[in-house]
């Protein structure tokens, strides 16, 4: 199974201490939208989302069909083949997004109860 570009999506209470706070670590800022309360933070390969307001919880995010630059990979598993394969192996899936085709998500819980999210931007 091809999970896609990995990283850690952390929780924030101010978004702008935060971003602050990772450039001081060496992080860039990658993308994200102030208006929209997140950014992405990238340090070689490493990223880093800010998140304000949005969830509890740091999870941990796959973005199937994007490498760590948020390049396309072909071929990449579907976001939807990738669920399927999960619930068929009897996995709980939790807030699922999206339609038939194109961007969707949705998230799993592991074992000890920290949330998973498989997220499809194409």
């Amino acid at each position: 199974m091809k999970l896609g570009a990995f990283s850690i999506s952390l929780p924030v209470k101010d978004l702008a201490v935060s971003i602050t706070f990772y450039e001081k670590l060496g992080f860039e800022r990658f993308g994200g939208s102030d208006d929209h309360g997140f950014a992405i933070m990238k340090s070689g390969e490493t990223l880093v989302g800010l998140f304000q307001g949005m969830f509890e919880k740091p999870m941990l995010t796959f973005n199937p069909g994007w490498d760590q630059n948020a390049g396309e990979t072909n071929p990449f598993d579907d976001v939807r083949t990738i669920k399927s394969s999960l619930a068929q192996n009897g996995i709980a899936i939790e807030q699922e997004q999206g339609g038939a085709e194109g961007p969707a998500s949705f998230v799993v819980t592991d074992p000890d109860g920290n949330p998973i999210l498989i997220d499809q931007h194409r």
